[in-house]
């Protein structure tokens, strides 16, 4: 079966897309293991240097495509048991597994951002969104929940009420809207292009600190100030013996770009 989710690694930027246009990107369960299959994969990717997520077509993600989920019906209830080693079951880790990789990942937002595709949205770490675009945590409409770990991170972005409101309303934002509420960082006409600009930028800069600080803002980010503070040590102390941060000062010295080798283990 031919994926429904491409990917292809250029000069160490992974352009990711979902690619089934004509379904405004509907969501298929070979879809959602295609997603998490892909991050899996890019993870281990120690040249990867930035990730971009985009929808082909007229819309980002419409969401969950029930009818198609609807010819299957039993892989509902197995997709929504977890995977012990993870926490996750196949809908979340769809998802969550975007969060796992070690590299800044970007996502594009276009058109319809419904369900389970803003909550794929949010598991990036920048979202960039056409003025228009439309978002709505759309579950609420169908008398459901966002359950693709779409709670966690919607309470990071906006705070538990708002995060309430967005839930319990199912409303439709436009992309200014998600972008003044903090669902998004950034407005743009092309969302792609500057998405790209982005990740072009994150290329110039150490694969290794860009992932410590990935893990330090998404795992202490409302720890204790002690542990954060902990947390922040231990990743700099590993940075500052590691190959790339001497590349760095090397280069800083003579005023030269940095030309930074492969990510660490980590």
């Amino acid at each position: 079966m031919t994926s429904l989710i491409s990917c292809t690694v250029r000069d160490g930027i992974a352009d990711v897309r979902l690619d089934r246009p004509d379904k405004y990107n509907g969501l298929t369960f070979e879809m959602l293991r295609d997603l998490a299959s892909t991050a899996h994969r890019l993870r281990k990717d120690r040249t990867l240097r930035a990730v971009v997520i985009s929808g082909n077509g007229d819309a980002f993600c419409a969401g969950l495509d029930f009818g198609s989920v609807s010819k299957k019906p039993w892989q509902i209830p197995v997709g929504l048991v977890p995977v012990p080693w993870r926490g996750t079951n196949v809908f979340q880790e769809a998802c969550w597994a975007w969060r796992r990789v070690p590299a800044p990942v970007i996502a594009a937002v276009h058109g319809h951002c419904y369900g389970g595709g803003i909550q794929i949205a949010l598991a990036a770490d920048f979202r960039i969104t056409t003025p228009d675009a439309k978002w709505s945590v759309l579950e609420g409409k169908w008398g459901l929940i966002p359950d693709m770990s779409g709670v966690r991170s919607l309470s990071e972005l906006v705070g538990v009420e708002t995060a309430k409101r967005l839930t319990m309303t199912a409303e439709v934002l436009s992309g200014q809207d998600a972008h003044d509420l903090g669902l998004a960082g950034t407005v743009a006409a092309d969302p792609r292009g500057a998405a790209f600009q982005l990740a072009r930028t994150l290329t110039t800069k150490s694969p290794d600190a860009l992932a410590a600080a990935k893990r330090l803002f998404d795992k202490h980010h409302r720890s204790s100030a002690r542990r954060t503070f902990a947390a922040e040590r231990r990743e700099q102390v590993k940075l500052l013996f590691g190959r790339n941060a001497k590349i760095a000062r090397a280069a800083g010295l003579k005023r030269e770009a940095p030309q930074f080798v492969e990510r660490g283990t980590r």
